[in-house]
């Protein structure tokens, strides 16, 4: 039967959109494997290019790995500060921008970019559409963590490769995420990061063209 989705799930859904925060404060509550492996089951429904399914989800829990994780965002974030001055230095250094050490759930998300699953199909022209399907797993998982209660922040200020090795994944795996999932500690409709000044929502009119 097609389902019927209404007035009153669109409006549910719209909000939902809205309320998906990247979350950098967790709370420290462990969260049951099994409810992350049915949020990675509807995640592995979103679209990919010639249905190649690329993602690969990785859980990190060893100590070891963890902290050398820490350590790989420490450094990069160090680098960053750098290269701001003025204004955009001091927001920055004051910015949370990660929940590494209190997130219960670290998750790292690669795709298999040596995947015979798809045939090739879609890919001659855009190879990059491999790593978007991983992107839309990704958005997919967001969507139905924040659903479930569960908060998730992306972490991109790391070195990949050097997570790529601490993880010992194969060579073919590339990183397109490191998630720290977990209870948020609080709850916010708007972006840290406009919050805070550093940037404000685009206008539609400024993004939306006709041709």
């Amino acid at each position: 039967m097609t389902p019927c989705f209404d007035a009153e799930f669109r409006r549910q859904f719209r909000e939902l959109v809205l309320w998906r925060r990247d979350v950098r404060r967790f709370r420290r509550d462990p969260i049951a494997r099994e409810r992350i492996d049915t949020l990675l089951e509807v995640a592995s429904h979103a679209p990919s290019v010639g249905l190649s399914q690329p993602w690969r989800f990785v859980y990190v829990e060893a100590p070891e790995r963890r902290q050398s994780v820490v350590k790989s965002f420490t450094d990069a974030n160090e680098r960053a500060l750098a290269g701001y001055s003025g204004e955009k230095h001091a927001i920055y250094a004051g910015l949370k921008l990660e929940g590494l050490k209190e997130a219960p759930v670290h998750l790292a998300v690669f795709s298999d970019d040596t995947t015979h699953t798809g045939s090739g199909l879609g890919q001659q022209t855009m190879p990059e559409t491999m790593h978007y399907s991983v992107v839309a797993a990704i958005q997919t998982l967001w969507l139905a963590a924040r659903a479930d209660g569960i908060g998730m922040g992306w972490v991109s200020i790391l070195d990949p490769l050097k997570v790529k090795k601490v993880l010992d994944v194969p060579a073919g795996w590339n990183l397109v995420a490191y998630l720290c999932l977990g209870l948020p500690a609080e709850e916010h409709l708007d972006p840290e990061l406009e919050r805070h000044h550093w940037e404000e929502r685009a206008d539609l009119a400024g993004i939306v063209f006709t041709r």
